[in-house]
């Protein structure tokens, strides 16, 4: 099980919840740049569980697979589901924005706006 999957674990159920505009500001001090460090760290985790996800499904591809295989491969359905069943990863970004683990950092003040 990847880090990030444990990451997930029972607590993911309490995280979907309004979060106050006032915290997120106050974490750098401008919203709209919170809000793109949350953005960005979501992306992050959206690429890395769908590698995740496509490496899984792999396993289990054949490239001779007849009607029959492909309807009844109950594993790649399974582990579909599962992912299906993971929460966003914009929820998870914010989470780990809000808990201090994101580290994130302005080379100069363009950087943020491109």
């Amino acid at each position: 099980m990847s880090k990030l999957r444990r990451q997930m674990g029972a607590n993911t159920a309490s995280v979907v919840e309004t979060k106050s505009l006032v915290e997120i500001k106050s974490k750098t001090g401008n919203l709209y740049e919170s809000i793109a460090i949350i953005a960005r760290r979501a992306n992050q985790i959206n690429i890395s569980l769908r590698e995740e996800l496509h490496n899984k499904l792999e396993e289990f591809a054949s490239h001779t697979d007849s009607l029959e295989e492909i309807h009844e491969n109950k594993e790649q359905i399974e582990i579909s589901r599962a992912y299906e069943k993971m929460p966003n990863p914009a929820i998870l970004a914010t989470q780990e924005f809000m808990e201090g683990k994101v580290y994130h950092r302005l080379n100069n003040e363009n950087d943020l706006f491109r």
